[in-house]
């Protein structure tokens, strides 16, 4: 591998690891960068798969968690079996939404047009919800009843449009639900890990055969960059979202969907990549 496919993949895992957790879209910004990187990604198998860079880091983040959920499913802990069921319960609409969708969605909606579009709504619906949510009535991520984590979901489904923010869907889903901030954020963590399993695991499936020498060496770059990048993400986020709303993350999606509506139109950026 050249160095400066290595040097593309380095930005590329430092957006990922940068943009995974914050509801701004890692995806979004993936595709956006990669056009002007001039990067190749087959199936939109790297785009995809380094995120599990940024799930590792919250399992390692949360790794105390992690082994007090397999401790207490074994030991037969009730509250320990119903947040596990919750979290694939709330992963279940994504995941056939996404074995359904996913070749019409790559060649329908990962392009740029897309992603401003979603960068400017999203940015108008996160300013709404934040003024309009009332009191929680979950501060717990792991005593949500199974109907909101299936709410959560459910709007998690959005998501798959990139620019949306898979992260943002379900935490301010979440929230719009009744389900404070900070257990949001918690629940979308956990949520984030079954959801980018199942969905790298599909793209390897399905595009695998199209990754050469540099494609795989390049994933494993963007992987350990992501890791690295979101491990410091995750810490600062929960610190984050216990003084402050997510206003200003919403000011920067409105900014940059005016920043590349304009990009576009000034030919800057392609709207529809080959």
């Amino acid at each position: 591998m050249d160095l400066a496919l290595a040097a593309k993949a380095v930005v590329l895992g430092i957006i990922e690891g940068v943009t995974e957790f914050l509801p701004i879209s890692s995806t979004g910004h993936l595709v956006i960068a990669a056009d002007l990187l001039d990067f190749a990604d087959p199936g939109e198998v790297f785009t995809v798969v380094i995120q599990l860079g940024a799930i590792l880091a919250v399992c390692f983040y949360y790794h105390r968690r992690l082994w007090q959920l397999v401790r207490g499913m074994c030991t037969g802990d009730g509250a320990s079996w119903r947040f596990v069921a919750n979290v694939l319960i709330a992963f279940i609409p994504a995941a056939i939404a996404g074995v359904l969708l996913d070749d019409w969605l790559d060649a329908h909606l990962f392009n740029p047009p897309t992603v401003a579009a979603t960068m400017l709504l999203g940015g108008i619906a996160i300013i709404g919800i934040e003024r309009t949510r009332h009191e929680p009535r979950w501060t717990d991520a792991a005593a949500l009843p199974p109907r909101t984590a299936l709410a959560i979901g459910l709007c998690q489904l959005l998501a798959l449009v990139p620019g949306v923010s898979r992260s943002g869907a379900s935490i301010l889903g979440a929230m719009c639900l009744g389900v404070d901030r900070r257990a949001a954020t918690e629940f979308s963590f956990f949520l984030a890990i079954p959801i980018m399993i199942g969905a790298s695991g599909l793209k390897l499936f399905k595009h695998g055969d199209r990754l050469g020498e540099h494609g795989l060496s390049a994933i494993a770059i963007g992987f350990v960059v992501s890791f690295l990048v979101a491990l410091a993400v995750v810490h600062w986020l929960l610190k984050f979202v216990a003084r402050h709303d997510f206003v200003p993350f919403a000011w920067y999606r409105i900014v940059a969907g005016i920043a590349l509506v304009v990009a576009i139109a000034l030919g800057w950026i392609r709207s529809f990549p080959a």
